[in-house]
């Protein structure tokens, strides 16, 4: 393919949307436009198929509708898809999952994936640790800003006792310095009583 085809697809990729494989359920969000207005319209189901590479990539997405089973082929890169969620993981080991067009009921379920290939959890547990690390987070935060306010209200009493001692040996030696006065008057009294005996 010529380089520059293969430098504005580059542009054109997505590079905002999970990691999705068939057998994951996924809530796609699409941009409907009717006339003026647009609106956004989320289409849940299994993922059945993946198929094409870079911008001709498209994956097709069925969900049962009123009894009646509906499917839609999405390209991948499309600005028409405003966003895309993975409900839940799902365990298959076909890369078409077609055979859940003839299956009802319970037999058209997929077997739920705890871990996957990206060597991470399902959507939910990686809800429920990002939740758990955000509320240690936030109690180390808390722990940090008390320990902090009591080194500040430690250091402030030590200026305080600090100023309070100054203040203390300011007052003796003012006590001190009126004692040397009055033992100086005293004692210059006490020469002039002896001078006029």
């Amino acid at each position: 393919m010529d380089p520059r085809i293969v430098e504005i697809e580059k542009t054109q990729v997505r590079s905002d949307l999970p990691a999705f494989s068939p057998g994951d359920t996924l809530r796609v969000r699409v941009r409907v436009s009717e006339g003026a207005k647009e609106r956004i319209q989320a289409f849940e189901g299994i993922c059945i198929a993946r198929k094409g590479a870079s911008l001709n990539e498209t994956f097709t997405v069925r969900k049962i509708s009123g009894g009646v089973g509906v499917e839609r082929i999405f390209p991948v890169h499309s600005p028409s898809i405003a966003g895309l969620e993975v409900v839940r993981r799902g365990h298959v080991r076909r890369a078409k999952l077609y055979y859940l067009r003839a299956r009802r009921g319970k037999s058209a379920r997929v077997r739920e994936r705890r871990w996957w290939e990206g060597g991470g959890l399902s959507p939910q547990a990686e809800a429920e640790a990002a939740a758990a690390v955000a509320a240690a987070a936030a109690e180390l935060a808390a722990a940090e800003a008390e320990a902090e306010a009591a080194a500040q209200a430690e250091v402030e009493a030590a200026a305080l006792a600090a100023a309070e001692a100054a203040d203390a040996e300011v007052v003796e030696t003012e006590a001190e310095a009126v004692e040397e006065v009055a033992d100086v008057v005293a004692g210059t009294g006490e020469e002039t009583e002896k001078a006029a005996e």
